[in-house]
């Protein structure tokens, strides 16, 4: 026996046995743009928002997908603006460089907007 048959002998059942179990219900096909899977990209960036922000609680972060590419839209309170741009752009520049590293780890590519 070879390595790349190993457990070979064993699958005594179709690859499309598995869906016999389920309801077509059970899978999400509705498209929802919120399902789209960057987990860690998406805490990093609630994270590190939430740290430099007076009103942490009124930070929000939307997925959206547009034409193929995801971006992160975060939207913060009244006045809160300012310290998640900071001088010059810097501390939003950082903030997208972070977050960027972590969507890697998502297995994808991702944008990061600050929303008026």
């Amino acid at each position: 026996m070879s390595d790349t048959d190993f457990g070979a002998e064993d699958q005594d059942y179709e690859d499309d046995d598995f869906r016999d179990d389920y309801e077509d219900d059970d899978f999400d096909d509705d498209g929802d743009i919120n399902t789209i899977e960057v987990p860690t990209a998406r805490t990093v960036l609630e994270f590190l928002v939430k740290s430099v922000v007076e009103n942490p609680d009124d930070v929000e972060v939307e997925v959206v997908e547009r034409q193929g590419s995801v971006s992160l839209e975060v939207t913060v309170a009244e006045g809160d603006m300012g310290r998640v741009i900071g001088r010059r752009g810097r501390v939003a520049n950082s903030i997208r460089t972070i977050v960027r590293a972590a969507a890697s780890k998502d297995g994808s590519s991702i944008d990061v907007e600050f929303v008026d």
